[in-house]
């Protein structure tokens, strides 16, 4: 019996191996199947051997399956052996596929992260002048809008404001103005800008109709136009008189109560910058200017490009561009057709760049009139270089007043291409517009003058240098002139005329310019104290 009790128990032992060793994982993992098949097992097992559950008794887990351990212990798998994982954190996963014929989930694919939220509105910083009220149609006075915008563009730095293309407005004197105005502010013309032409809206002496006034980084640019419509004044202005009035007041005395305002109009100036740097105008147009079409008085750092004016030949003192009291101004690739000065550079003016420019019809491109009413006039480092000039009256020219003090020097004129011009070559120190001017012996000094590749033809002189007995014309250089006369209807053609002036022919001329004094005149006249500036 003894005998066949141990042979028993050792049959129960191995069925009991058999039975534990066909358990799958997953039913260990289905939880009630493994449960059963582990009371059934460990019954038997204390029956025969006491000792071998004593493990689950000391971690007091009971009948916990051995697929959750406790933290501090190793799992063992139902054949005995540990289960290896990593950090004790659990089982090995069953291989996918594996003879265990369990299928184990996969896990699900990662997803990509949220893209991220976008930023803030950013403020704006276009200003239309149609979402202010403008109406561009025409007729509509348009002004208040175009202030509200500009009230509004100029609290925003590097702000624009849009006037949209395909609509006119209509616009009355206006002020865009600093100093309180923020840099860098944009003003986009795409559309047209008229002027108005009611005199009752100008008031008397005005002297501009847009003005920019004493800002830093401001811009015009855009495919539009400022049509100045200056048809409606040019016939109370008198053609033969830039500066003085007196003459044309009594005319005026004769006319009905309202001419001499509008009169006072012909002075206005269609787009005028003062007090400003950095200043860029560029592709826009600027045509029928009552009088100057762009002025810039007392700015630093100006830039004009692919700008084009325009007006007729007759329209009087139409300049094109009038620099005054200005510096580090270039100005290039653009084209003008006016009634006056293409270009007139006045006192205070320095450091001036012209060059790839279109000039004619008008009066050329001049240096003054400066010392007027006995001023002061300085002007120095001035190059035009690289332009072309069809039938207008002057080519190159520096005009003073007598009696006036101050000097220009260190000028360049070259390259400048003319073509049936009156006079293309011009010193003039006894500048008068009217029939007489009194004469007086002091004058603003010339020295430092290039002329450099002046060819082409002209029509009544080839070049005229009239310089003061006191103050000659001294330093005056000439290189590649080459000059031919062209015989027009109403003009008579004349020799170069000389009068104290005095330089170097580097090359010969054509035609010969025999009355240049080579060399320098006499006495330290003109670089004495009161001329310097």
């Amino acid at each position: 019996m003894r005998l066949g009790l141990k042979g028993l128990t050792f049959l129960l032992l191995l069925v009991l191996l058999v039975l534990c060793s066909s358990i799958r994982p997953c039913d260990a993992r289905s939880g009630k199947h493994w449960r059963r098949s582990r009371a059934a097992s460990t019954s038997m097992l204390r029956k025969g051997k006491p000792k071998s559950s004593s493990s689950h008794k000391q971690n007091g887990k009971g009948n916990q399956s051995p697929y959750q351990p406790s933290p501090s212990t190793t799992p063992v798998s139902p054949s005995g052996s540990p289960v290896q994982g990593k950090g004790g954190q659990g089982p090995t996963k069953p291989t996918p596929g594996g003879g265990s014929g369990c299928t184990v989930p996969r896990p699900p694919p990662l997803q990509p992260p949220p893209p991220p939220s976008p930023p803030a509105a950013a403020q704006n910083t276009v200003f239309n002048v149609v979402d202010f009220g403008a109406k561009g149609d025409g007729v509509t006075d348009d002004t208040q809008a175009f202030e509200a915008a500009w009230a509004a563009a100029c609290k925003v730095e590097a702000s624009t404001v849009l006037v949209p293309s395909e609509l006119e407005f209509v616009v009355g004197p206006i002020s865009f103005s600093g100093p309180y105005c923020k840099p860098n502010i944009l003003f986009q013309l795409d559309g047209t800008i008229l002027a108005q032409t009611s005199a009752r809206v100008w008031g008397s002496g005005l002297l501009q109709w847009l003005e920019f006034t004493k800002l830093t980084g401001i811009a015009i640019q855009g495919s539009g136009v400022i049509n100045g419509r200056g048809q409606e004044w040019w016939t109370y202005s008198d053609p033969n008189d830039d500066d003085d009035y007196d003459a044309f007041r009594v005319e005026l005395d004769k006319m009905p109560q309202i001419k001499p305002t509008l009169w006072l109009l012909t002075l206005m100036q269609a787009l005028r910058f003062y007090g400003s740097s950095n200043v860029t105008v560029t592709g826009i147009t600027i045509v029928n200017s009552s009088q100057c079409h762009l002025k810039f008085d007392s700015c630093q750092g100006v830039m004009v490009h692919d700008l084009t004016i325009s007006s007729p030949e007759n329209s009087p003192n139409t300049d094109g561009i009038h620099l005054q009291n200005s510096r580090e101004v270039n100005i290039h690739h653009t084209n003008m057709a006016c009634g006056d000065d293409c270009v007139s550079i006045q006192t205070g003016c320095s450091d001036i760049n012209i060059h790839n420019v279109n000039c004619g019809p008008g009066h050329g491109i001049s240096i003054g009139g400066l010392g007027r009413n006995n001023t002061k006039a300085c002007v120095s480092n001035v190059t035009i270089r690289d332009v072309n000039m069809f039938k207008t009256m002057n080519g190159v020219r520096i005009k003073t007043w007598q009696g006036g003090s101050g000097l220009v020097q260190g000028i360049r004129f070259s390259n400048i291409q003319v073509s049936e011009v009156q006079t293309p070559i011009t010193i003039d120190q006894f500048y008068c517009d009217k029939t007489t001017c009194r004469n007086q012996t002091s004058a603003v000094a010339v020295s430092g003058v290039q002329y450099e590749n002046i060819r082409g033809t002209f029509t009544i002189k080839p070049a005229h240098f009239a310089c003061s007995d006191n103050s000659p014309c001294s330093d005056i250089t000439l290189t590649g002139i080459q000059l031919k006369p062209v015989i027009v209807p109403q003009h008579h053609l004349y020799n170069p005329f000389c009068w104290q002036a005095f330089g170097v022919l580097y090359t010969p001329t054509v035609p010969p310019i025999p009355c240049l004094q080579i060399g320098k005149p006499a006495g330290n006249s003109v670089l004495s104290d009161g001329d310097l500036c």
